[in-house]
């Protein structure tokens, strides 16, 4: 088995540490002239607090994630990327990064960013970046926020 990565599956929230795994992400599938798939899931749990849910919110909520990586797409094409996908989904991002959409899309190596949570809240709920090294049936990268000096 070699080292060398063909289906990259990085995941995007919008947080700093989402921008430096995209980054870190550009610069493998360089080197691996690999396939780059964005993506975004749309944590409707959160949907589950708004008593009077309509789907203004996801609809809005989409829009919004597709202009995000609409625009991480571009980026990653204008560094010389040639094979640059994107996907939203809805749902736990803890569930479908690495069971559903890894296994959909055949992925070698998922690369996400750390959260920024708490002692108290990784206790109780877990992060995203957690549940996607233990559940992932490939490789994983964690990228973390570039601390100071």
């Amino acid at each position: 088995m070699g080292l060398k990565y063909q289906n990259i599956l990085v995941a995007i929230d919008g947080s700093t540490e989402a921008d430096r795994a995209f980054k870190k992400g550009i610069e493998i599938a360089k080197r691996n002239n690999a396939t780059l798939l964005l993506v975004h899931v749309i944590d409707t749990r959160t949907f589950a607090l708004i008593e009077a849910y309509d789907t203004v919110i996801g609809d809005r909520a989409e829009k919004l994630a597709k202009d995000m990586l609409e625009n991480y797409q571009k980026q990653a094409v204008d560094e010389g990327l040639t094979t640059v996908h994107f996907e939203i989904d809805f749902g736990s991002p803890k569930i479908k990064i690495p069971r559903d959409l890894a296994k959909k899309h055949k992925i070698d190596l998922i690369i996400c960013g750390a959260t920024g949570m708490n002692v108290v809240e990784r206790f109780f709920i877990g992060s995203v970046s957690e549940h996607i090294t233990r559940y992932a049936a490939c490789d994983v990268l964690v990228v973390r926020t570039e601390k100071d000096s």
